[in-house]
């Protein structure tokens, strides 16, 4: 479960940098980005080390994604749309899918 938990926090901060990268302004602002940056990848070494490179990144990705258009529409303005919202769900409910069947997986490799 641990190596699942770095997978949320390294998509957290992917939406800090991402958000970062648009709107950075100020030098603390760019700072920030950067440090959001490495712990993003810090994470994502982290979690690849015992989960499998594909599931992780295809999880890290669809999460930084629904991150990302989420606080572009509740803290930036970006407008809405109701197709937007369905493909982020279905991105989601692939992300969910994903990281059921890999914890399938894994029980069954270690009954193995």
């Amino acid at each position: 479960m641990r190596d699942w938990t770095f997978v949320w926090i390294a998509s957290i901060f992917e939406v800090c940098w991402v958000t970062g990268l648009k709107h950075a302004d100020h030098w603390w602002s760019w700072l920030g980005t950067i440090i959001a940056i490495f712990v993003t990848f810090d994470m994502l070494i982290r979690s690849s080390n015992k989960l499998p490179i594909g599931t992780v990144y295809a999880v890290f990705t669809g999460l930084g994604t629904f991150g990302t258009v989420v606080v572009e529409i509740i803290v930036f303005g970006e407008p809405f749309s109701w197709a937007k919202l369905f493909f982020i769900l279905l991105l989601l409910a692939g992300v969910i899918g994903l990281k059921v069947i890999t914890k399938e997986l894994e029980e069954e490799g270690a009954q193995a």
